[in-house]
């Protein structure tokens, strides 16, 4: 489906998968506890990272801004250096232009996601996002963006490669994919669900946060351009914050009808 701003969502399937990694997993966090997640109701999941274009349908004069020299505000990247907040005041935006009813009301200086869900645009639960980006022939198994083992290989995704050296402290030897910094969503082709950068390009906002929802602290999934680290490329990796990043954004999910 597509929104009246021209965003892309594909619906998902559903079924119960383990979220989390298994305690050998190398690289594991211990934030990583595996337990069963039963996903029953179907869901919508953007295709793409939200660009810069599409945000400044909704705040014209939002910039991306730099990182040192080089241009995070290009329109067909993933916009970035938007809060949690900023993530879902867009979402009820998008509902209002589709007709479809706010999945957040606003609380004090945050918005709290409104019980029962409806169907209005939102940012997809961590067991949404972890289940699309792990899926693997009706089961979710992959470990990274790309399949089960390293090495990673070639255009596999936007990581810190080769290209930002110059930028970042750490990158990838060997591996080049050429884009210093925030790459065109969209660059590296579909996964088997026909979604794009779940690994790579920009880290990712997700509705879920660690303590209570007005904390101002929520959960981050995926890698990003600025990721050399391996533990840090695996699909069960988790991060949080509680501000905006030169690395994270968002996409938008929404329950079916």
């Amino acid at each position: 489906i597509r929104s009246a701003t021209g965003y892309a969502l594909r619906l998902m399937p559903i079924g119960t998968f383990v979220i989390g990694s298994p305690r050998r997993d190398a690289g594991r966090r211990t934030n990583e506890t595996q337990r069963e997640v039963k996903l029953t109701r179907l869901f919508y999941l953007g295709v793409t990272e939200v660009t810069n274009a599409e945000f400044r349908q909704f705040r014209s004069d939002h910039n991306s801004g730099l990182f040192k020299d080089r241009t995070l505000d290009l329109d067909k990247h993933p916009v970035v250096n938007v809060t949690w907040t900023d993530a879902a005041a867009f979402c009820n935006w998008l509902s209002a232009k589709d007709g479809l009813p706010e999945a957040y009301e606003k609380r004090g200086d945050s918005f709290v996601l409104k019980s029962p869900a409806n169907t209005g645009y939102r940012l997809p639960t961590e067991a949404e996002w972890e289940w699309a980006a792990r899926y693997d022939h009706g089961s979710a198994t992959r470990r990274f963006p790309w399949g089960a083992s390293l090495p990673i290989p070639p255009r596999a995704g936007n990581y810190a490669d080769a290209s930002a050296a110059k930028l970042l402290e750490v990158v990838m030897p060997g591996y080049q994919d050429g884009f210093a910094v925030t790459a065109p969503v969209g660059s590296f082709g579909p996964d088997a669900l026909g979604l794009d950068d779940l690994g790579g390009n920009v880290s990712e906002w997700v509705n879920d946060s660690p303590g209570p929802a007005t904390s101002g602290v929520h959960t981050v999934r995926g890698s990003s351009w600025m990721t050399a680290e391996i533990a840090e490329l695996r699909l069960t990796y988790r991060d949080f914050s509680g501000d905006k990043r030169d690395d994270l954004g968002f996409r938008v999910a929404r329950y079916a009808e």
